[in-house]
Protein backbone atom coordinates (compact mmCIF):
# COMPACT_ATOMS: atom_id res chain seq x y z
CA UNK A 1 0.00 0.00 0.00
CA UNK A 2 1.21 3.59 -0.82
CA UNK A 3 2.82 5.70 2.11
CA UNK A 4 0.85 8.23 1.27
CA UNK A 5 -2.32 5.96 1.64
CA UNK A 6 -1.43 4.58 5.24
CA UNK A 7 -1.14 8.27 5.71
CA UNK A 8 -4.55 8.96 5.01
CA UNK A 9 -5.98 6.61 6.90
CA UNK A 10 -3.87 7.43 9.95
CA UNK A 11 -5.06 11.27 9.40
CA UNK A 12 -8.48 10.37 9.58
CA UNK A 13 -8.79 7.70 12.22
CA UNK A 14 -6.03 9.63 14.55
CA UNK A 15 -8.72 12.92 14.31
CA UNK A 16 -11.93 10.20 15.16
CA UNK A 17 -9.34 9.01 18.12
CA UNK A 18 -8.56 12.71 19.02
CA UNK A 19 -12.56 13.78 19.15
CA UNK A 20 -13.24 11.04 21.67
CA UNK A 21 -10.11 11.94 23.70
CA UNK A 22 -11.73 15.14 23.53
CA UNK A 23 -15.36 14.57 24.68
CA UNK A 24 -13.76 12.33 27.62
CA UNK A 25 -11.10 15.39 28.64
CA UNK A 26 -14.20 18.27 28.32
CA UNK A 27 -16.66 15.55 30.40
CA UNK A 28 -16.98 17.06 33.93
CA UNK A 29 -17.63 15.38 36.49
CA UNK A 30 -21.57 15.32 36.86
CA UNK A 31 -21.76 13.97 33.95
CA UNK A 32 -19.23 11.59 33.70
CA UNK A 33 -21.23 9.34 35.61
CA UNK A 34 -20.81 7.02 38.92
CA UNK A 35 -23.32 3.91 38.00
CA UNK A 36 -22.26 0.90 36.00
CA UNK A 37 -24.17 1.14 33.53
CA UNK A 38 -24.86 1.06 29.67
CA UNK A 39 -26.02 4.59 30.16
CA UNK A 40 -23.79 6.32 31.80
CA UNK A 41 -20.56 8.21 29.59
CA UNK A 42 -18.33 7.05 31.02
CA UNK A 43 -19.52 3.13 29.65
CA UNK A 44 -19.38 4.77 26.11
CA UNK A 45 -15.89 6.14 26.21
CA UNK A 46 -14.71 2.60 27.22
CA UNK A 47 -16.77 0.72 24.94
CA UNK A 48 -15.36 2.47 22.07
CA UNK A 49 -11.84 1.90 22.96
CA UNK A 50 -12.11 -1.28 23.90
CA UNK A 51 -13.83 -2.35 20.85
CA UNK A 52 -11.22 -0.13 18.81
CA UNK A 53 -8.77 -2.00 20.65
CA UNK A 54 -9.83 -5.02 19.74
CA UNK A 55 -10.58 -4.56 16.29
CA UNK A 56 -7.04 -3.49 15.85
CA UNK A 57 -5.81 -6.97 17.34
CA UNK A 58 -6.59 -9.08 14.42
CA UNK A 59 -7.23 -12.16 16.74
CA UNK A 60 -9.54 -13.97 18.00
CA UNK A 61 -12.03 -13.42 21.27
CA UNK A 62 -9.80 -16.14 23.18
CA UNK A 63 -6.85 -14.14 22.25
CA UNK A 64 -7.41 -11.01 22.88
CA UNK A 65 -6.14 -9.58 25.91
CA UNK A 66 -6.93 -5.63 26.80
CA UNK A 67 -4.72 -3.94 28.92
CA UNK A 68 -4.90 -3.86 32.95
CA UNK A 69 -7.82 -2.92 34.91
CA UNK A 70 -10.26 -3.50 31.70
CA UNK A 71 -11.93 -6.91 31.64
CA UNK A 72 -13.22 -8.61 28.54
CA UNK A 73 -17.04 -8.59 29.56
CA UNK A 74 -17.83 -6.39 26.40
CA UNK A 75 -17.81 -9.93 24.30
CA UNK A 76 -20.38 -11.08 26.83
CA UNK A 77 -23.94 -9.53 27.13
CA UNK A 78 -24.72 -7.97 29.83
CA UNK A 79 -21.51 -8.24 31.50
CA UNK A 80 -20.35 -4.89 32.57
CA UNK A 81 -16.84 -3.33 33.89
CA UNK A 82 -16.47 -4.25 37.42
CA UNK A 83 -16.36 -0.52 38.38
CA UNK A 84 -16.64 2.86 36.68
CA UNK A 85 -13.33 3.75 34.75
CA UNK A 86 -11.79 6.93 35.62
CA UNK A 87 -10.95 10.00 32.57
CA UNK A 88 -7.85 9.18 33.31
CA UNK A 89 -7.25 5.37 32.54
CA UNK A 90 -9.91 5.37 29.86
CA UNK A 91 -7.44 8.37 28.55
CA UNK A 92 -4.51 6.33 29.40
CA UNK A 93 -6.29 3.21 27.38
CA UNK A 94 -6.66 5.37 24.35
CA UNK A 95 -3.02 6.60 23.71
CA UNK A 96 -2.20 2.75 24.07
CA UNK A 97 -5.18 2.52 21.09
CA UNK A 98 -3.83 5.26 19.01
CA UNK A 99 -0.08 3.88 19.35
CA UNK A 100 -1.33 0.66 18.36
CA UNK A 101 -3.30 2.29 15.41
CA UNK A 102 -0.62 4.16 13.99
CA UNK A 103 1.51 0.56 14.07
CA UNK A 104 -1.46 -1.52 12.50
CA UNK A 105 -2.24 1.05 9.78
CA UNK A 106 1.75 1.15 8.99
CA UNK A 107 2.25 -2.13 8.74
CA UNK A 108 -0.65 -2.96 6.20
CA UNK A 109 0.63 -3.89 2.83
CA UNK A 110 -1.80 -3.79 -0.52
CA UNK A 111 -1.98 -7.62 0.22
CA UNK A 112 -2.60 -7.73 3.84
CA UNK A 113 -5.21 -4.65 3.42
CA UNK A 114 -7.63 -6.93 1.55
CA UNK A 115 -7.09 -9.89 3.17
CA UNK A 116 -10.19 -10.97 4.80
CA UNK A 117 -10.99 -11.46 8.52
CA UNK A 118 -13.65 -13.27 10.10
CA UNK A 119 -15.08 -11.95 13.29
CA UNK A 120 -18.92 -13.04 14.34
CA UNK A 121 -20.95 -12.73 11.88
CA UNK A 122 -18.89 -10.29 9.86
CA UNK A 123 -16.27 -11.27 7.33
CA UNK A 124 -14.02 -8.08 6.13
CA UNK A 125 -11.23 -7.33 4.43
CA UNK A 126 -8.73 -5.77 6.85
CA UNK A 127 -9.34 -2.23 5.23
CA UNK A 128 -13.05 -2.61 5.84
CA UNK A 129 -12.53 -3.63 9.36
CA UNK A 130 -10.36 -0.14 9.59
CA UNK A 131 -13.13 1.74 8.20
CA UNK A 132 -15.45 -0.05 10.14
CA UNK A 133 -13.70 0.61 13.19
CA UNK A 134 -13.23 4.24 12.18
CA UNK A 135 -17.12 4.59 11.88
CA UNK A 136 -17.73 3.40 15.13
CA UNK A 137 -15.10 5.70 16.83
CA UNK A 138 -16.47 8.68 14.71
CA UNK A 139 -20.52 7.56 16.39
CA UNK A 140 -19.63 7.38 19.44
CA UNK A 141 -17.65 10.48 19.75
CA UNK A 142 -20.25 12.14 18.17
CA UNK A 143 -22.86 10.83 20.60
CA UNK A 144 -20.38 11.89 23.75
CA UNK A 145 -20.37 15.32 21.83
CA UNK A 146 -24.28 15.33 21.89
CA UNK A 147 -24.26 14.54 25.58
CA UNK A 148 -22.01 17.16 26.74
CA UNK A 149 -23.56 19.25 24.48
CA UNK A 150 -26.86 18.56 26.22
CA UNK A 151 -25.75 18.66 29.41
CA UNK A 152 -23.74 21.59 29.50
CA UNK A 153 -24.10 23.42 26.65
CA UNK A 154 -20.84 23.04 25.28
CA UNK A 155 -18.75 20.66 23.55
CA UNK A 156 -15.18 20.02 21.87
CA UNK A 157 -14.49 21.37 18.67
CA UNK A 158 -14.21 18.88 15.41
CA UNK A 159 -10.73 17.68 14.43
CA UNK A 160 -10.56 17.32 10.58
CA UNK A 161 -6.93 15.47 10.44
CA UNK A 162 -5.31 14.10 13.17
CA UNK A 163 -1.67 13.74 13.93
CA UNK A 164 0.96 10.92 12.64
Amino acid sequence: MSEKIQDILVFQFSASLQMLGNAIRACPDEVWGNEISYYEFWYYAYHTIFWTDFYLSDVPEEDFRPPAPFTLGEFEADILPPRVYTPAELLEYLEFVQTKCKTYISGLTAESMMQHLKIGKRDYSRLEWLLYNLRHVQHHAAQLNLLLRQRTDSAPNWVSRGKI
